[in-house]
């Protein structure tokens, strides 16, 4: 079918080929023609890329006379929610969303003993609040997030976002655990809080191989992953990975813990974990 026979479509017709497909589609399509540039920019198309619950998402009163288009690429910027406990953002291209949900939102054992946590508000931080841990023997930090919340046939990665402080200790000398919970279905992996520094782990190996053989053998096998550095400034550990098939609404459980080496460790500011699509 040539340009011009695609141009003699009923502009409602192009409109539901448009919404089958994805934002960068849509966007290149609007220079076929000018029945498919006013059809790429109709509210029927945009409106199948935003969240299902962007109404709940988009309160303000001002944005309630924007399009559809207008409201989807406002949403490709990071956008607090949830009483400013979580931040959404859509993928401008894909339309997949992302959450990252703030350590407030988290459950982290001990968080309200000052003796083991404190909540600080830190200019690099995007969310009011970030919890700094000054010391503890058992660090255990969860999150929970619905699938429906999520993008439907999407792989997803789960990742703590925290720095590590000058003041840090104990951090690396075991494993911690980390999992991903979806359903009835558990994946388990080990990471170490600490940055891939190929000087240290050939002196750990020297003076501690046994000792560190020894603590490693109380954990469940993994491939003891490291944090990462993102372009936001911070740093980031992988707790895992799943997919989201969009067939029911299931609960998605995210962890760290370390409990089994019973050292006193502190010396990480922890903002929140993200769930982000993994290409």
């Amino acid at each position: 079918m040539g340009v011009f026979e695609l141009d003699m479509l009923p502009e409602s017709c192009v409109s539901v080929i448009l919404s089958l497909t994805s934002p960068s589609d849509v966007c290149k399509s609007s220079l076929v023609s000018t029945t498919f540039r006013s059809a790429a920019d109709s509210d029927s198309v945009w409106g199948k890329f935003l969240p299902s619950d962007y109404h709940e998402i988009v309160c303000d009163e001002s944005l309630q006379f924007w399009s559809k288009k207008e409201l989807y690429f406002h949403l490709c910027n990071p956008r607090l929610v949830g009483n400013g406990k979580m931040s959404l953002r859509l993928e401008r291209w894909s339309g997949r969303i992302s959450y990252i949900l703030s350590a407030r939102e988290l459950s982290i054992t001990c968080s309200h003993d000052p003796m083991c946590w404190v909540w600080n508000s830190i200019p690099q931080s995007r969310f009011s609040e970030v919890a700094e841990l000054i010391t503890t023997s058992c660090l255990e930090i969860s999150g929970e997030i619905r699938t429906r919340k999520l993008s439907p046939n999407t792989k997803y990665g789960a990742y703590l976002i925290l720095k590590i402080t000058e003041r840090s200790y104990g951090l690396d000398s075991i494993p911690s655990e980390t999992s991903i919970e979806i359903g009835s279905q558990t994946f388990k992996n080990t990471a170490y809080i600490r940055c891939q520094d190929a000087k240290k782990q050939q002196l750990e190996t020297l003076f501690y191989s046994n000792r560190k053989q020894m603590m490693k053998s109380r954990v469940v096998k993994g491939d003891d992953r490291v944090m990462s550095k993102r372009e936001d400034g911070w740093m980031e550990l992988e707790l895992g990975e799943f997919f989201n098939g969009g067939t029911c609404d299931e609960q998605v459980k995210m962890s760290l813990m370390e409990t089994k080496g019973h050292q006193l460790k502190g010396g990480i500011i922890i903002e929140g974990i993200e769930i982000r699509p993994k290409t």
